[in-house]
Order: structure tokens, then sequence, then C-alpha cells
């Protein structure tokens, strides 16, 4: 064990069904916790760390249904000390999961130059025992420079129930952009994305993609610019601000995407300040909706834009009234 990691044990439970009758110990393992593979559900058997019924069992012995299954998952995870204090914005909190409201510059998972001041690091110190879950529960992420909710699960059966509703597209996730150039309307956007051939850090609409539909619609239209609601059908690589610039709507200050600064002719120096100021996609996640992977209810969240997006609006508000245009909000 190497000195920055720490052994820890969760306890898991769950009862056999009729379907698994027949079936070997460790293959119906795999089924009732697919967040582990089956060589280490092996090794864990036969370090006596699962109990059916109370027992010891082989891997190869098989099941008749209805038992009483018992892991000890003993994994090696990061030590708690990478654990950091750093506030969290907790919108709900109960056993199964955690949602979080991300501020802007923020990073989600440590990478390479981000190993520590991330919000995985902020999780693993407000709840240790997500240590023992892949990506400290986290089930979706947003990019750094964007803010909003985010679902953390708390158990492996809440990360299954969650990635699961998240592969059926059931998450409802909405959020709030302020684009460059006036839309006349909403509309849907279906365009594969995939890596870009040569600048691999961006993304870009291609043949050979991964299939990503976006939903918009106007709130307001300012003179040269237009505030949207955009509902995500899929959950790609910077999905919104990929298939806005596709449209030749890309998002204010979009450091990859969002092209030249864009300002309404003879528009104030103070408007002037705040766009040239705006350095980060204006972007925010402000609906989430998931079913509570425990009591099966529908839950939903949403949360106001913050401040610097706020203000940004405010300031093209005033423009546009300044020169008579009429607010679609």
């Amino acid at each position: 064990m190497d000195a920055d990691q720490q052994e820890v044990a969760r306890q898991l439970t769950a009862q056999v069904p009729s379907t698994l009758a027949g079936e070997r110990l460790d293959k119906a393992l795999a089924q009732l916790f697919p967040d582990y593979s089956r060589a280490q559900l092996q090794q864990w058997i036969r370090a006596g760390q699962v109990r059916v019924d109370a027992q010891v069992w082989r891997p190869r012995d098989r099941l008749h249904g209805e038992e009483r299954v018992e892991l000890t998952a003993v994994l090696l995870a990061p030590r708690l000390e990478q654990g950091e204090a750093i506030p969290l914005h907790i919108i709900y909190e109960d056993e199964a999961l955690l949602v979080i409201n991300k501020p802007a510059g923020l990073v989600v998972h440590p990478g390479a130059g981000n190993r520590q001041g991330t919000m995985m690091n902020a999780l693993l110190h407000h709840a240790p025992e997500l240590a023992t879950l892949p990506r400290a529960g986290i089930i979706h992420r947003l990019d750094k420079d964007t803010s909003g909710l985010l679902v953390v699960a708390r158990t492996s059966g809440a990360r299954r129930q969650l990635t699961e509703q998240l592969a059926a597209r059931s998450f409802v996730r909405e959020y709030q952009a302020i684009v460059n150039g006036v839309m006349t309307a909403g509309g849907r956007v279906a365009a594969a994305i995939g890596r870009h051939r040569v600048q691999r850090t961006r993304m870009a609409v291609r043949e050979g993609g991964r299939e990503a539909v976006s939903h918009y619609r106007v709130m307001a239209r300012f003179r040269a610019h237009t505030h949207i609601r955009v509902k995500l059908e899929t959950g790609r690589t910077h999905q919104i601000r990929v298939h806005m610039a596709h449209i030749h709507f890309p998002l204010v200050g979009d450091p990859l995407y969002g092209g030249r600064l864009r300002l309404p002719r003879s528009c104030s120096a103070e408007l002037q300040a705040t766009l040239r100021g705006f350095r980060r996609q204006a972007l925010h996640a402000a609906q989430l909706g998931v079913i509570h992977p425990l009591s099966g209810e529908s839950l939903r969240w949403e949360v106001p834009l913050p401040a610097d997006m706020a203000q940004l609006l405010t300031a093209l508000a005033d423009d546009a009234k300044h020169v008579g245009i009429p607010q679609a909000y």
C-alpha cells in the first residue's frame, strides 16, 4: 500500500432475487454490486469478507435465491487528508445523495495540474465515506467555469440508480446562458459531437461523433445578445457551448468557442467594461431533477443565476431600455 493511500471499508447488503437461483456466487455478486469487478469480488469472497446468510461461501457455490448477502468491501482510497475544507453550497443532503450548487472557477475532478482544490477534495472532507465510491460519487460534471447544480451519490446503490437514470435520459437538466447574437425564436439542435480532429482540447460537431441533442428557448432579447434556457436531452462534453457556436450564437465569454467580442453599437462605457470583463462562458446549470434512489420520489431543484451573470443581464437590459427595445422576459 502506497504512503498516500489507506484502506477504507464499506458494508453493503443485498437480497438475492429468485431470478439468480442456480447462479454462482461470484457471478451473482457481479450483478448485485456492479461497481466492483468480478475479480475483486472473488478476492473478497476468498478472504471471508462475503457472508451468505451469515456463512462464508466459495466463489463457485450456487445460490438458491432469497439469501441475504453481506459484503465488506475493503478498498485502497486516497488518504482522508486529501479532503480539503473547501466550502460547499449544499442545496440538499440525505443518506443517499447530495446536491451541490457549484461556483464558477471550481474544478470538479482532480486532474493534471489540479490535484487539489477541487470539488472532489471538498466532498471527501465533508463526507469521507465517499472515498469508497468511483469519482467520490459524482454522477455528472460541469466545466470549471460553468456554475450550477450537480448531484452526488452517497452509496453504491444510489450511484447505480442515478447512473441508470442519466443513461436513460430521465435526468432533468436545464441551463441558462447568454449568447452572442439576437435569436428570433427557440429551437432544437441535433448534431453529433466528437473530439476536434486537430485541437484535442476542443469538441466539435462532426461526422462519427456521439449523438447530442439540445433544446433552447428565448428568455430575453437585447441589442446584440440573447438570454436563453437550454434543456439537455443528452450530456456530451461541452455540449451547449459547441451546439450554440454551431448555430452561430456562441456563448458570451467562452474562451474556446466564443469567437470575437460583440458590442452593441454605440453602447455605454459601462456595458463595454462589463462585456470585456466577463471572462468565462455565460452558462449556469439552473435546474436539476432526479428520481430519489430510495423513495422513488421525483425531486427537482432550482438555483438563481450567480452574481456575474445577473449583473451582465442587468447591463444588457439597461442598454436595451436606453434605446427603447422591449424585453421578452
